[in-house]
């Protein structure tokens, strides 16, 4: 597994691009919303949600959608929830 949040960006980013191929990684802001800036439907958006779930193995309830609004905050997520398991 990836360490360190440079790597699991691109990780991250390879997943999303798995789900929307037309996004360019370096136009994405990771402080704004970043459903609202690759235009992702509810299906596609939890289509990704799974997808890092399978890739990284960290656990994402429901319940905490809500806080995965930008990349910035995905990404800290998935690193406290990475650093949590051991």
């Amino acid at each position: 597994m990836t360490n360190g949040r440079p790597a699991l960006a691109a990780t991250v980013l390879g997943i999303l691009r798995t789900i929307a191929p037309e996004v360019e990684p370096g136009a994405l802001d990771p402080a704004r919303p970043l459903r609202h800036q690759v235009d992702l439907d509810s299906m596609d958006w939890l289509n990704f949600l799974v997808a890092l779930h399978e890739r990284l193995g960290v656990n994402i309830p429901e319940a905490d959608y809500a806080q995965l609004v930008t990349l910035d905050k995905l990404l800290d997520y998935l690193l406290d929830r990475r650093v949590s398991r051991g």
